[in-house]
């Protein structure tokens, strides 16, 4: 049992109590077993937070939300890892684990006024909810690897704090139907991630917005650069809101872009997928389905971004230097500007070229080092307080 865990079921244990005392009773006439509002919305983010870090609920009991999402790191891999192991020690997907910072404030998948798809969770927007993003990981053979809704619900009733915490929270009966106890499952585990543990607004950029920090001049100059319609293209898809001192800017437009990321040939060796395989991105969401959404992905938050690494959806690049290197090659027609400084090698031409979003990419003039440092440094700015002290190692 990892202290996490025991410390959140310690905290589940007093707000169950507080629970039965208070409000259970309400359940009582329920003829019908089904997920129902929680009487006290503390003890269903206690609960979800006891299930976060729950490793019972992994087929082989290895492997929690936190494995993967780790709240000492950014609610990213902890380890770094361009896709994350699965619970069985051998399965390896083939996106990246992103950041669950953030997460709450993605808006469903949805079609825009301008026709364009935003919104949803997993790279490829297939979660239209916390809620159902949380039940994927569960039956994924890949993540978590339990069998079914009834082996889950099974692992549930064998924590005597759960089999005082569900019922209370949910009505009598919810462990004994499968269905509702995994749903009520995934509503509790998302009504954790909505909490502002998740999504804090303190990082040195928001001091600085209220004026109680100030940024170095290198910083400065990044988010003068980041910010620019003349001299970069960040803002344009990484930006929400049109002010650039909105307080709970998430730094994304919850949009799909190809931008022409390499494959990721190191991950395909140790996936066993097959090398020159195409991510369809969007267009394998079964709700969207349209070769126009091929190789597009869901633009991510960049809070945290500095200490969330590997970077985008296969976990190509590693360092955020190579990140923005990778935008600037596109605006730069230097030999230098071409090659990737972690393979020291080209950067690859977009597998998917009919998609291929050449507007917002090529745009403004090419940056030198001392600029790209400075976007570098900004974006640093956007770690959460209690993430800070990673910056430094």
């Amino acid at each position: 049992m990892t202290e996490k865990y025991a410390l959140a079921m310690g905290l589940l244990a007093a707000a169950t109590t507080a629970l039965v005392s208070g409000g259970a009773m309400m359940f009582a006439s329920r003829e019908r077993v089904e997920p129902v509002a929680a009487a006290d919305p503390a003890a269903l983010a206690s609960l979800g937070e006891a299930l976060y870090f729950d490793p019972n609920l992994s087929a082989n009991r290895t492997q929690s939300c936190a494995t993967c999402h780790d709240p000492g790191r950014g609610f990213a891999d902890p380890g770094g890892l361009a896709a994350s192991l699965g619970d069985d020690g051998v399965s390896i997907g083939d996106r990246n684990a992103p950041t669950a910072s953030y997460a709450a404030l993605v808006p469903p998948l949805h079609k825009g006024s301008d026709g364009k798809w935003a919104g949803g969770l997993f790279h490829d927007g297939r979660a239209a909810t916390l809620e159902e993003q949380a039940g994927g990981p569960p039956l994924n053979p890949a993540e978590t690897g339990m069998p079914d809704m009834a082996s889950v619900a099974a692992r549930l009733r064998e924590n005597e704090s759960y089999r005082t915490a569900f019922p209370a929270t949910f009505g009598p009966g919810v462990l004994d139907d499968p269905e509702a106890a995994f749903e009520a499952l995934a509503r509790a585990v998302a009504a954790f991630e909505r909490t502002d543990a998740f999504a804090p607004f303190d990082s040195k950029y928001d001091r600085f917005l209220r004026g109680e920090a100030t940024l170095s001049d290198e910083e400065e100059l990044g988010r003068v650069l980041f910010f620019s319609d003349q001299f970069t293209n960040c803002s344009q898809c990484h930006r929400l809101s049109r002010s650039p001192m909105d307080p709970r800017e998430t730094f994304t437009d919850n949009r799909y872009h190809n931008i022409g990321v390499p494959e990721n040939k190191a991950l395909r060796v140790a996936n066993g997928v097959a090398p020159g395989t195409v991510d369809p991105g969007l267009a394998g969401n079964p709700a969207v389905g349209s070769l126009d959404e091929r190789g597009k992905f869901r633009t991510p938050t960049l809070r945290n971004v500095a200490v969330t690494g590997p970077y985008m959806h296969n976990g190509v690049f590693r360092d955020l230097s190579t990140v923005v290197r990778f935008y600037n090659r596109y605006n730069s027609r230097a030999d230098a500007a071409q090659m990737n400084p972690e393979t020291g090698q080209p950067f690859e031409f977009p597998s998917v070229p009919e998609t291929f979003a050449v507007k917002e990419l090529t745009h403004g003039p090419a940056l030198d080092d001392r600029r790209v440092e400075a976007l570098v440094a900004f974006l640093r700015t956007l770690t959460d307080a209690r993430y800070e002290p990673l910056l430094d190692r």
